[in-house]
């Protein structure tokens, strides 16, 4: 899974936002494979948070996010298939939760907005089933929790 943030801040003028992160769907750009089916996509969000604590560095395993909490990641995707006309939460075999980097330890306490882009594998060969959507929410350092964006429903391409 590949992961880029963008920051973006003022130099003379602080922005105000709320301290917790603030999220809003951008697109969602399918990736054909060489077989000309849909097997991953680009998922983009804005964000907002008031305090600029967005992130977490590679050593940041100690409590409270150490691997067996819930703070262990930071990036929280949700995976829904279209079944019999209603989505329901699919648990795939691997996992599209993962942990956002840190922004940038000069922004702590100022109002940031920026850009999140995830790549994720959207086909799920385990399911006959061609329509999805996916539900996306993170949490800053300070353990806010963002609102939760989804996607709009997202039709895969499943036969040559």
């Amino acid at each position: 899974m590949i992961m880029l943030i963008t920051a973006m801040t003022s130099c003379t003028k602080h922005d105000k936002y709320p301290l917790e992160p603030v999220l809003e769907f951008y697109s969602f750009d399918k990736i054909a494979n060489n077989y000309n089916l849909d097997d991953k996509a680009i998922l983009s969000v804005s964000f907002t948070d008031g305090d600029g604590d967005i992130g977490l560095e590679p050593w940041d395993t100690l409590p409270p996010y150490n691997y067996s909490s819930p703070y262990h990641y930071n990036c929280y995707i949700d995976y829904f298939e279209k079944q019999n006309g209603q989505f329901v939460k699919v648990d795939l075999p691997v996992s599209n939760n993962s942990r956002i980097p840190m922004v940038n330890a000069d922004l702590l306490d100022r109002g940031i907005r920026g850009n999140i882009e995830i790549e994720l594998f959207i086909n799920n060969i385990l399911s006959s089933y061609d329509t999805v959507k996916f539900s996306m929410y993170i949490y800053d350092r300070a353990l806010h929790k963002s609102n939760t964006v989804e996607t709009p429903e997202i039709v895969i391409d499943k036969k040559p």
